[in-house]
């Protein structure tokens, strides 16, 4: 008695909060729903070229939930478009027309983002106006296949196919010799970036380079006795994050890197890598020719981390030089 009571009492609540809607009004909200697509389902059936059908294999389909829209709550009522319209020949378009390369040309752009995020205007998309894919009118259809069951954006196996249909340059960079493992599909480019806008620069989901590496890189974060000024900057000032020829994602190969802000030198004389006009490198006493310049010690094997490993930062207390 109590337990019929209590399952009695949570039915109720519920209810009364929305998390649970009477079983009859969700088979009503069902059947109305799948009597309103069938004026659209009758002639788009499973004999269209793209997929149509297939979309009640999807969360857009699923019309067990009253939230779920209909072919008319996207493409509008289109009523010149069922039945006819006396001053155009042939049939008309839908009311909101979606995506390119169909039979009808898209809607604009912002006719059809609005559409969209008349549902999806919260969390990740909150930002997606005045964003970067929004101010160059990329529109979600651009993206994201709805009537389809597996949408190629929300699967991290297929996801950065779709963004390098634009971004050829990144698709280059992740099959050089050190990246992260994207190609693998172990992580999306959504990892990191947020498409739908961010308050960030690159569209990064976190609000700084450094934030969006430490999510992965925990390590690198610190805090550290002795931190390492471009570390704490920006990370991009050592590393690309897409691809690189030289190890470890670094931009260019030390002691280069190392040499591009460290130009004094452990007293010796040549203390840059950067050769000047007539042939001469800059040395602790003023320029000199390259020939006279003497090889440095400490540059045995043409790498700076043989000594200073500790790179990202170091807690020992005689960690200045971020040594061994």
């Amino acid at each position: 008695m109590k337990l019929a009571r209590f399952r009695n009492w949570l039915l109720a609540a519920s209810m009364a909060v929305g998390l649970l809607a009477v079983p009859h009004l969700h088979a009503a909200t069902a059947a109305e729903a799948l009597k309103e697509d069938a004026v659209c389902t009758r002639c788009h059936d499973y004999t269209e070229a793209k997929p149509v059908l297939s979309i009640y294999q999807t969360r857009h389909g699923v019309k067990a939930d009253a939230r779920t829209p209909t072919c008319q709550s996207c493409h509008g009522a289109s009523e010149k478009h069922m039945k006819g319209d006396p001053n155009q020949s042939g049939r008309a378009a839908t009311d909101v027309q979606f995506g390119h390369g169909g039979a009808y040309p898209p809607s604009d752009a912002a006719e059809q983002t609005g559409t969209c995020l008349n549902c999806h205007k919260s969390g990740a998309r909150a930002h997606w106006a005045g964003s970067e894919h929004a101010g160059r009118d990329v529109v979600c259809a651009d993206c994201h296949k709805v009537h389809v069951r597996n949408d190629p954006v929300l699967s991290k196996q297929t996801q950065t196919e779709v963004c390098f249909a634009c971004h050829k340059e990144q698709r280059a960079q992740i099959h050089r010799n050190s990246t992260h493992p994207i190609a693998a599909g172990q992580i999306a480019c959504s990892d990191c970036h947020n498409p739908h806008g961010s308050t960030a620069d690159h569209l990064l989901v976190k609000r700084s380079v450094n934030e969006t590496c430490y999510s992965c890189h925990a390590e690198k974060r610190g805090p550290f006795l002795w931190e390492h000024g471009p570390v704490t900057d920006d990370c991009s000032n050592c590393h690309t994050p897409h691809g690189s020829v030289n190890p470890t994602l670094l931009k260019q190969r030390t002691p280069w890197l190392c040499q591009d802000c460290h130009s004094g030198d452990h007293a010796n004389q040549v203390n840059s890598g950067g050769n000047l006009p007539g042939g001469n490198v800059t040395t602790v006493n003023g320029n000199a020719p390259l020939a006279s310049a003497a090889p440095r010690a400490q540059l045995n094997a043409r790498n700076c981390m043989n000594c200073h490993v500790l790179i990202h930062g170091s807690n020992h207390v005689g960690g200045s030089k971020y040594l061994r």
